[in-house]
């Protein structure tokens, strides 16, 4: 089985392992280190299974950055607290576009209005957009009239990371070459390295070298342990990867 908090501790070792620096996407665009990781993680669901993956990490004396979407199924305040508590970034996991209909004046104040009740739960330095599969809006063109620097953002991912010199990995639609059916999570990679699940990485760890930076997006709603939420998260998203692979070819 994939996708299973026992397969993603083996993951987060055999990266420690690999001697990597664990820096938050803040630390990473303000002195990025030589040899480095970033874990980034979408919680668009089940805010609880992010808070699992933090709790992990911070075990191991690593960190990461958790974008929140301000929506009631990610926006869990105790859960922003803990996360911050245990030494992690907060981020906003914005898709303004999409709840205003694509009412442009009415985004960006929707932006700075969540930007803010975020900030007075944690420090929030980077933002990163939510795709939204199933809307025709690209929650990215809202900076096409705006700038997010003019609210105190540093770093946006997908405007912000060179990709073609930070290899990108992300488990969209459930494995880790999901480019496929992705509709909005895609990059243009400079590197010719694709893996299918995490146990292909974790066995290319071992006899094999990743390039020198990284940046991981994980969706912690799915991944678990028990049989029933992982067997459901499986179907749904199978389904999912359909309708995507649709939307994407119109």
């Amino acid at each position: 089985m994939d996708f299973t908090v026992k397969i993603y501790k083996e993951l987060l070792k055999a990266l420690q392992e690999k001697e990597y620096v664990f820096q938050t996407f803040e630390e990473f665009i303000r002195n990025p280190a030589e040899k480095s990781i970033v874990l980034r993680h979408d919680v668009d669901l089940l805010p609880y299974n992010s808070l699992r993956f933090a709790e992990i990490q911070a075990e191991n004396y690593i960190k990461g950055v958790y974008y929140f979407r301000a929506v009631p199924e990610s926006w869990d305040e105790e859960v922003i607290l803990k996360i911050k508590e245990l030494g992690h970034e907060i981020g906003y996991h914005y898709e303004c576009i999409t709840t205003c209909k694509g009412n442009m004046e009415a985004s960006i104040k929707d932006f700075n209005e969540n930007l803010q009740a975020l900030r007075k739960l944690a420090p929030v330095s980077t933002i990163c957009m939510h795709g939204s599969p199933a809307s025709k809006y690209d929650s990215k063109d809202l900076w096409i009239d705006h700038s997010y620097r003019d609210f105190g953002i540093i770093a946006e991912p997908y405007f912000d990371v060179d990709f073609k010199k930070v290899f990108y990995l992300t488990d969209t639609g459930r494995r880790w070459d999901g480019h496929k059916v992705s509709v909005r999570d895609r990059v243009e990679s400079g590197f010719d390295l694709s893996f299918h699940s995490t146990k292909n990485i974790i066995a290319y760890l071992k006899t094999n070298e990743l390039p020198n930076q990284i940046m991981f997006t994980f969706h912690p709603q799915r991944w678990n342990d028990n049989v029933y939420r992982w067997t459901k998260e499986l179907i749904l998203q199978n389904i999912k990867n359909v309708v995507k692979k649709v939307l994407y070819v119109k």
